[in-house]
């Protein structure tokens, strides 16, 4: 079917204005997407004057819509996300500062669709296997990441001032009110394993401290109850404990 250049019909079907197919369209494309070759029409790899247009696309719309005001058609783009970021081409594109996807695509991690969360979480993960090499450009979105990423595992409690005090903004003001728990334990193994991979970089467990994040996930794990989640906590743990990352950071430098 890919040969068949499904990828690019759907693309064009999808985006003509009389389409009412929209949801089965875009569920196609999530189907495509699980094959390499689907991923590599739908990246556009062999044309680089166009490279990146359909993914870009896609995004746009995934963000323009809502779960809440409209039928979400474009709810299982983040589905497609996850698809194409497993491979090295579709994480550089959403990491292309000059494209500024991934700040876009973290942002709906604040939609009421489980499925909307999933696929942000999915490819945010994704997207940190490459943090030995574009961390700063993930922690360039970090005002939006680490809420993201750090919220879904901080537990039910609300935060002490002298703990939400070493937080940035968005982060104490989220945890000084009672707010929804994410249910999903995959979401929440997502997010932990994404944290850890950045955490393997010595930048990444100085931009850790300095939102207090061994704090969060400290608490987090006091109110966990999914043994798989609890494993990936522990992991996190060992690596912070291991990593001499239980320490902050020292801020001296050396001549």
């Amino acid at each position: 079917m890919v040969k068949l250049k499904l990828v690019e019909t759907t693309m064009d079907v999808l985006y003509k204005p009389e389409c009412c197919v929209t949801r089965l369209l875009v569920m196609l494309l999530v189907n495509l997407t699980q094959l390499d070759a689907g991923t590599d029409s739908l990246l556009q790899i062999d044309d680089e004057k166009v490279r990146g247009l359909y993914v870009m696309k896609l995004v746009r719309s995934f963000c323009r819509t809502t779960h809440e005001k409209d039928d979400d058609s474009f709810e299982h783009v983040g589905s497609i996300l996850v698809n194409i970021t497993k491979q090295r081409a579709g994480r550089e594109l959403l990491l292309d500062p000059k494209r500024g996807l991934l700040k876009q695509i973290i942002r709906q991690f604040d939609s009421n669709s489980s499925l909307r969360k999933k696929g942000v979480s999915g490819t945010i993960r994704n997207c940190c296997f490459e943090a030995e090499n574009q961390l700063q450009n993930l922690l360039l979105v970090s005002e939006f990441l680490w809420p993201a990423l750090l919220l879904p595992v901080a537990g039910n409690k609300i935060y002490s001032e002298e703990d939400r005090k070493k937080m940035p903004l968005e982060l104490g003001t989220a945890l000084s009110i009672e707010r929804e728990p994410v249910n999903d334990p995959e979401i929440r193994t997502q997010v932990l394993e994404a944290i850890y991979l950045i955490l393997l970089q010595e930048a990444g467990r100085r931009a850790f401290w300095s939102v207090n994040g061994p704090r969060i996930v400290q608490v987090g794990y006091e109110d966990e109850e999914d043994p798989k989640v609890m494993g990936a906590y522990e992991q996190l743990g060992s690596l912070l404990i291991n990593g001499s990352g239980m320490e902050e950071p020292s801020t001296e430098t050396r001549e």
